[in-house]
């Protein structure tokens, strides 16, 4: 008989785990909720109608601006992602994108903990 827990076990690259757990300190979360927290704006954002390319040109521009030494030159986006990326930005900094998150967390746990309460009591 299979003893299924609610969560599962991933590969990741070290280099994305530690940005997550740089990430994690000032926040105070765990590596696996910095993670779980970055999965839960990444599937926001796409069900907010991001496109591959801009979710691309987005994370292009993080990784060129983690890389360079001296941030002087922005790629150039589109004007209507340049608007997104503000609109994401004002969530981020008014809160509301945080909120979000924790919500959407907290659901995605509810949603486990019965399966796994059933498994055990079975």
């Amino acid at each position: 008989m299979s003893t299924a827990t609610p969560f599962a076990s991933v590969k990741l690259p070290a280099a994305l785990v530690d940005k997550a757990r740089d990430a994690a300190q000032p926040m105070r979360r765990s590596v696996a909720s910095q993670i779980e927290y970055w999965a839960t704006l990444g599937r926001a954002l796409e069900q907010a109608g991001l496109s591959t390319q801009d979710s691309q040109a987005l994370i292009a521009r993080e990784e060129s601006a983690a890389n360079a030494v001296e941030v002087n030159v922005q790629p150039t986006l589109s004007p209507e992602l340049d608007a997104l990326h503000g609109h994401v930005l004002a969530l981020a900094q008014s809160g509301a994108l945080a909120e979000r998150a924790k919500v959407a967390v907290a659901e995605n746990r509810a949603k486990a903990a019965p399966r796994a309460r059933g498994r055990n009591a079975a």
